[in-house]
């Protein structure tokens, strides 16, 4: 098993817009070959950073979901005139070897 952590910060006041929007999200992920589980949260104290935290069976199954149509409609929900802090936007795997 893999986990991702995908993290971003907004630049601008849309961070209220943001969680809305994964809470309403497609969830087109979720019948991804592969796929196990994601978390989307945020640091107590501050809000306009997000982590998204995906599990999946295998690396394989991350890149081809990352590669596919699904993933570019997963993201049409992305609200207007979000504007991330030049930088911050950042994706890290991990190998999962014991629980």
């Amino acid at each position: 098993m893999i986990v991702v952590l995908s993290r971003f910060v907004i630049a601008n006041d849309r961070s209220e817009a943001v969680r809305e929007a994964f809470r309403g999200r497609p969830r087109l992920v979720d019948e991804a070959h592969g796929f196990l589980g994601l978390e989307v949260m945020n640091p107590v104290e501050h809000p306009e950073e997000i982590w998204l935290v995906t599990r999946w069976s295998d690396e394989s199954s991350y890149h081809d979901w990352h590669r596919g149509h699904a993933y570019s409609a997963s993201h049409r929900g992305i609200p207007k005139g979000l504007k991330l802090v030049q930088g911050s936007a950042r994706i890290t795997v991990f190998e999962v070897f014991a629980d």
